[in-house]
Parts: structure tokens; C-alpha cells; sequence
């Protein structure tokens, strides 16, 4: 009873009167962050992390600057340079940020836009017509988040200068020189106490560049690098002086040659690319696609230049009129026939690779990193154009328009098929495991985070390894030879595949669309195959099995490759492990220094040359084996290099092969 009482004492509020005498909040508590600020302590709202992402922003911040300049008629080239100590320097040859004093501010134009949020010319309606950087925080957030930063002007004859350090001026703006023409420079440096490591990509900024080239036809981009020991750089024959490293892109076809790069490597479905250019009420829009013999979806739209990860409006107004006029010109022409369904969006963008580029006055991003477009007036606009010039072009190219019709209908009857075969493959009690497959040795833990499935190579293999594997936490799913390629195949033959419909209903989260992470069983899933040609083709026929179906589990860091060693070395009562020819080298090396004469050397040729004894101790053990976790830096590059290695196309795969050929250190045949 006592106790009730304190409790109730302890959680009464207190009177008016007690509330009253509580004067530890005041006005001093109230913060107020000044200039750039904001940025400095929450950089995450403006450039999306404090990582690579976020540090290689700077650098598209300060693009998208020359670009827009460009875009509103101003300007035909811009230079990105890296610098030695981690300096950007970024020129242009518009017509250069303003220097003279800004009536409201009282300061210069040029500090005015460098040291404040929501300052710029893309606001008032009369210096660009469209622009990329309309949120107005571009130029100014760099600004904050590097320790150095100069701005270099050439307007009216004359050079004027001024420098920055974390947001704020260093020096007054001031004339330097005189200059024959126009345009900005702005050189920066990144805050080591903003970003942890400052290590830019020339591979990034490249693939950066060679996009904006694409989307703005007719402007040249030049890209150099001057960073000593860079990647890239390569010695002269003659003298061994570095060579500079420099990238020029200038396009003229706009997204038609962006496509045309797109899927270089492809076999086009119908000899002509499909574009268009119109404007719909001062908005302008640009379209291209063309169909491939691939079963994939590639789609990429920007607007404003930029890209729009997450899709949006724009992007909804393409599909739109991609799906009713291809069904309009089927059902007009009788490709459809009337008892046959509409073609579906799905159905219409398998081997689909197409590009929409969208322009605005005032585009409504979602999120300060701009990655969804959410202007209503988009999706009407891209509809309309697309439609009417996408009516056109099947009228003039019939023969396109057969091909692209044709291979849309084969993949509805494909989709079909799939389903049916899912419904047969992935009924309901085996979703929940009541008949899994007869070769898997299941383990007896049902909680996925602390289980494994090691996918074996062989019935010898397998066996080997249900002998060595903790039976309580490991499970085992031998393969009886190579599954089959399915980069050449649909899903509905892919689930006709014994193997692979093993596989599937062992990890019980389903396949393609239907498929459900939070069902799969096991949250490490191990390829264990023997280490040689034919073990590593099985290897690239799973992982392209995982990335094409079960891409979520790549993701998520489910899945891993198993080291089994490639040798074992005994020396006496001493045995010891080698899982490359150095590391056998280097075990053979010590054994030398410590004069033991006469090692036996083993070369395992397969697992199934271990006992359980050995395969438990070199590659099931935790504490002992080695694991390789799969992940993917760049989706669009694996997606290509799937494409190359895995395709029907043999030509683009042997130049792979002879041009990584000479970086392979060993090849067992």
C-alpha cells in the first residue's frame, strides 16, 4: 500500500504555482543558425550522406551550374579538373556570376550566392528558363562543406576573385586581371571534419559526364586529371614522365546516342531507335527507346537534367504512353487479335531500354537529392508528346512497329506461362515447407539469422559435406550438374528447371515478383563449388540466377561464395592449408627457413577429394573458413556484365576475355 502511494506521489503533475517558478527555458535556449550553418551541422539533408555519394554531389552541384548557363543559350563548354590535395576545379565559359552589389543583401552578388541558402538566378524568372539546380542550395553548399574554396569571375573585361573557408569569406571580393571572355571557375577543397574519406572516382565522374553529355546535346565536357598516382595515369615509353589523363564528350544525336550506348552489346529487337523532342506549355520533353533481344527493363529519366532514380511523374507519363499506343496500333492493324487482352506495362517493357529527359520552370523534386519528380502536369505533358510522335514513328517504320508488337505479345504469353508454372511451383504448403525438396539436408534451427544453406556442387560433394556440416545451424542442397544459363531463358522455362525449382522451394521466399525476403529461410546462403574452370562456370550460372531472381538477397549481404584451399601441405605431423599458389609459396618458404626438407603437397582438384574431417576444417568451420560476401557497387555494370558474359552475343564476350585475359594470375584447365 505504501508502495502505491510513492508511485502515485512520484507521477503527479506538478501545480500551476510549482510550473511557474521553472524558468530554465528562456529565449537563450533558442538557437538560431546563421548563413550556412544548417549545412554544416546536418550536410545529410543536402547531399544525401557524408560518404561517396554525398562527397561526388559537390562535384554535381557545380556541373549542373555550367550546364544550366548552357541550357539557357549561354556558353558552349565546361571542364571538371582533380586536383593534387584533393582540389576540384570546375570552369565554364558562360557568363559568369554577377559582382556587383545585391540590393537586398548589401554585399556582393557573388558572396551573396556563395555564402547563402536559397540565393541564386534560377528564382526571379528571367536568367534561366530551366534549370537543375532550383532548390538554390547548390553552390552555396558546397561553399559550406569545404575547408577551401576560391571563385575566379571573368564578366566585363575584368577577373574578380574571392575566397571561402566552411561558408564563410576569407577575403573581400576583389579584381585581379582583365579577361577576353566570359565565365566562373570555382576551385574547392572538401572539410576533413565533413568527410571522413576524400577519395574521388574517376570511373564515377566519368560515367557522371558522359550522362550529361548525352542529355545536352551539343555541349562539349572535358574531364581531366592531374592527381599524382592517380588511376589512370600511365607512364610515357620514352622518358617515364605521367602522362595527363583527359576526357572529352560532345554528342550531338541527344538521347537517341544514349540509347545507342545503352545497349551496346544487345541484340536490337527492330532496326530503328525511336525519338522524339516536342514542348507541351513551356515544358520540354525528349524521349528514346529501342527493344533488344534481352528479357530486362532498362529505364532512366531526369528532370532538369538530373537523374530521377526514384522515377516520377515524367516517368509515369512515358509508360503511359508507351502501353495505350502500342495497343492501339495493334488492335488498328489486327496484330492483337480481339479476343486477346490489351498488352500489359509489364508485358510492353520486357528487353525495353528507353530514356525520358524532362525540362521545367519550377520542377517539385521529392527530397532535397531531387531523385522523384512530383509535378503533376508532367505525366499529361510526356503522354501527349510521347504519344503523338510515338503514333507516328509505327506508321512510317511498320516494319519496326511489327518487331516491337511481336515481341511484346511473345512476352505476354511467356508472363502467362510463368504464372502458371509459379502457381504449380510455389503452392502454398510448400511456401511454408511442408514438402521441401528430398536432396536437401535441412538443418534442425528454424531461425533464419543464425542459418546456412551451402548450395554444393556434385553428389560427392554433397555427401562430404552433410558428414562435415553442423547439423543444427548448416543445411545442404547438392546440384546435380550445371543449372541452366538463365539469361537465356524465361521464367517460365527457368521454373521447368528441376535444379532450380529445388532451389527455390529450399529457400521458401518465392521467385521473380512474387518474391518475399522476409520468408526466406536462411540469412547466409554459401556456393561452395570445386575450384577450377568448370566450378567457377557453376558459380557464375548461380550468381546469375541470384542477381536476375533474387536480387533482394544480394542486397541484403545474404549471400557468399565459399574459399575451399587449393592446397594442403604436410610436413611431418604438420599439416597446413593454401588457398592461393602465394599463400603455398610463402607456407613452402617457411617451411624452408625452418629446414624441414620433403613436404608432401596435395592439389585438390574437387571438394569431394576432402574428407568431412578436411572440408569442415578448411571451409564449413565459422572460425576457420573463409567467406567471400557478394555485394554490388553498381547495378547498371553488373547488369552488363552479365549480359556480356552470360548473352547470346559471342563477339562482345570474347573481347572481355581477351582484354581481362592477361589480369587472370591462374588458370586451371
Amino acid at each position: 500500500m505504501v508502495r502505491k502511494k510513492i508511485q502515485k506521489k512520484q507521477t503527479m503533475p506538478k501545480k500551476l504555482s510549482e510550473k511557474k517558478k521553472d524558468n530554465s527555458y528562456t529565449a537563450k535556449d533558442i538557437y538560431v543558425l546563421e548563413g550556412l550553418e544548417p549545412v554544416r551541422r546536418r550536410p545529410g539533408m543536402y547531399i544525401g550522406s557524408t560518404g561517396p555519394d554525398g562527397l561526388h554531389h559537390l562535384i554535381w552541384e557545380c556541373v549542373d551550374n555550367f550546364i544550366d548557363e548552357f541550357m539557357a543559350g549561354c556558353g558552349s563548354k565546361g571542364q571538371i579538373t582533380l586536383l593534387a590535395n584533393n582540389r576540384v576545379m570546375v570552369r565554364d565559359d558562360g557568363r559568369g556570376i554577377p559582382v556587383e552589389k545585391h540590393p537586398q543583401t548589401k554585399k556582393s552578388a557573388l558572396e551573396t550566392v556563395m555564402t547563402t541558402l536559397h540565393a541564386g538566378g534560377k528564382f526571379g524568372g528571367k536568367a534561366y528558363r530551366v534549370a537543375g539546380g532550383l532548390h538554390g542550395v547548390g553552390i552555396s553548399v558546397v561553399c559550406a562543406l569545404s575547408q577551401y574554396m576560391k571563385a575566379e569571375i571573368c564578366r566585363d573585361g575584368f577577373m574578380y576573385q574571392q575566397e571561402y573557408s566552411k561558408g564563410k569569406p576569407t577575403t573581400k571580393v576583389k579584381k585581379v586581371g582583365t579577361c577576353r571572355q566570359t565565365g566562373t571557375t570555382i576551385i574547392f577543397e572538401p572539410d576533413q571534419e565533413i568527410f571522413k574519406e576524400i577519395k574521388f572516382s574517376q570511373k564515377r565522374i566519368l560515367k557522371h559526364l558522359r550522362q550529361q553529355a548525352y542529355l545536352t546535346k551539343g555541349i562539349k565536357i572535358i574531364f581531366e586529371d592531374e592527381r599524382p598516382a592517380r588511376i589512370g595515369y600511365a607512364e610515357s615509353v620514352a622518358g617515364g614522365e605521367e602522362e595527363k589523363f583527359s576526357y572529352s564528350f560532345y554528342f550531338e544525336g541527344g538521347l537517341a546516342s544514349y540509347v545507342k550506348y545503352l545497349i551496346h552489346g544487345s541484340i536490337p529487337s527492330h532496326p530503328n531507335i525511336f525519338y522524339c523532342c516536342g514542348e507541351r506549355n513551356g515544358m520540354m520533353i525528349e524521349a528514346a527507346f529501342q527493344y533488344t533481344q534481352e528479357y530486362e527493363c532498362v529505364e532512366e529519366s531526369f528532370a532538369n537534367n538530373i537523374y530521377t532514380g526514384e522515377g516520377g511523374t515524367h516517368l509515369t507519363g512515358f509508360r503511359f504512353a508507351l502501353t495505350r499506343t502500342l495497343n492501339d496500333y495493334a488492335r488498328k492493324n489486327e496484330i492483337l487479335k480481339e479476343k486477346e487482352n490489351n498488352l500489359t506495362g509489364e508485358d510492353v517493357r520486357e528487353g525495353f531500354t528507353g530514356v525520358v529527359s524532362f525540362k521545367i520552370r519550377d520542377p517539385q523534386f521529392e527530397g532535397q537529392t531531387k531523385a522523384k519528380l512530383g509535378n503533376p502536369e508532367a505525366k499529361v505533358a510526356v503522354d501527349q508528346v510521347v504519344s503523338e510522335h510515338l503514333t507516328d514513328f509505327l506508321e512510317r517504320n511498320p516494319q519496326d512497329a511489327r518487331a516491337i508488337i511481336e515481341k511484346c505479345l511473345l512476352s505476354s504469353r511467356a508472363r502467362k506461362a510463368a504464372r502458371a508454372a509459379r502457381e504449380t511451383v510455389l503452392r502454398k504448403g510448400i511456401l511454408e515447407g511442408l514438402a521441401l525438396p528430398g536432396k536437401l539436408s535441412d538443418c534442425t534451427s528454424r531461425k533464419p539469422e543464425e542459418s546456412e544453406l551451402y548450395i554444393v556442387e556434385g553428389e560427392s560433394a554433397g555427401g562430404s559435406s552433410r558428414q562435415a556440416r553442423d547439423r543444427h545451424f548448416q543445411a545442404i542442397l547438392p546440384l546435380r550438374g550445371k543449372i541452366l544459363n538463365v539469361e537465356r531463358a524465361r521464367l517460365d522455362k527457368i521454373l521447368s528447371s528441376k535444379e532450380i525449382k529445388n532451389l527455390i522451394i529450399a529457400l521458401g521466399a518465392a521467385i521473380a515478383e512474387d518474391f518475399n525476403i522476409d520468408k526466406l529461410r536462411y540469412h547466409r546462403i554459401i556456393i561452395m563449388a570445386d575450384a577450377d574452370v568448370d566450378g567457377n562456370h557453376i558459380k557464375t550460372l548461380l550468381l546469375t540466377l541470384f542477381y536476375r531472381y533474387f536480387k533482394p538477397i544480394i542486397e541484403k549481404g545474404y549471400l557468399y561464395l565459399a574459399q575451399p584451399p587449393l592446397y594442403q601441405i604436410k610436413a611431418g605431423k604438420k599439416s597446413s592449408y593454401a588457398y592461393s599458389d602465394e599463400e603455398k609459396e610463402n607456407i613452402l618458404e617457411n617451411l624452408k627457413k625452418e629446414k624441414i626438407i620433403n613436404p608432401n603437397i596435395q592439389r585438390y582438384k574437387g571438394l569431394g577429394e576432402m574428407n568431412a574431417g578436411e572440408l569442415w576444417e578448411t571451409t564449413m568451420s565459422p572460425e576457420k573458413r573463409i567467406l567471400l560476401q557478394v555485394n554490388i557497387d553498381d547495378m547498371k555494370e553488373a547488369d552488363g556484365i552479365f549480359d556480356t558474359l552470360m548473352g547470346e552475343e559471342v563477339l562482345p564476350r570474347k573481347k572481355f576475355i581477351q582484354t581481362y585475359a592477361k589480369k587472370v594470375k591462374n588458370l586451371d584447365i
